[in-house]
């Protein structure tokens, strides 16, 4: 089964600015940075409500919990969120004018089951189908909803952080699971081979 492409630096932009460009675009570009920069898979980020990334005060959180019932393997995880993503966070949450604790951090055009006047969640296969849209508008191919959690992994392993640690930010179970995620190409085996 091949794997979901892991974008270069330069297709990260390139998919940034055309989320921008899109209807939805400030929504679609979130979404796309918590694959990105959390490692978050599709129903992990469908999930996520303002509660579980916002702190008392309104501020965005530099860690917060995934519930069990929101993960793959059923187990809460710890998430981990750099500046930038807390920054993009923030930025977001002040563009929305309907914001309480249980609204989705990535709300969908339909309407909540519960009330008309709130916002609904993604499903994951509805976020998976926006990221194709992502990717096919911005031209790169073999990309999926996958892309973002690979480059995360990928990212992490070639700056040198611990196997086990990758392995638990990822909420893998088996350190194998988490070694196909690593992208491994001719630039970088050269560079390898040139710190001999």
């Amino acid at each position: 089964m091949k794997q979901a492409k892991v974008l270069t630096e330069q297709e990260l932009k390139r998919v940034l600015v055309v989320c921008e460009s899109m209807q939805n675009g400030k929504r679609n570009r979130i979404a796309v940075l918590l694959s990105h920069y959390a490692g978050l898979r599709v129903g992990e980020i469908a999930s996520l409500k303002w509660v579980d990334v916002l702190m008392a005060n309104g501020t965005i959180k530099d860690q917060f919990w995934l519930k069990a019932e929101n993960t793959k393997s059923n187990e809460a995880r710890a998430v981990y969120l750099n500046g930038r993503l807390q920054r993009e966070l923030g930025a977001w949450k002040s563009c929305l004018s309907q914001l309480s604790t249980d609204t989705p951090v990535i709300p969908s055009q339909k309407r909540s089951m519960r009330y008309q006047n709130e916002l609904g969640h993604f499903s994951a296969n509805s976020l998976c189908q926006l990221f194709a849209r992502i990717y096919r508008a911005a031209g790169i191919d073999g990309a999926s909803s996958h892309s973002g959690r690979r480059w995360f992994i990928t990212k992490l392993a070639h700056s040198g952080v611990s196997p086990k640690v990758i392995m638990t930010l990822a909420g893998h179970k088996n350190l194998t699971t988490t070694q196909r995620y690593i992208e491994v190409n001719d630039e970088m085996m050269a560079r390898a081979v040139g710190r001999l």
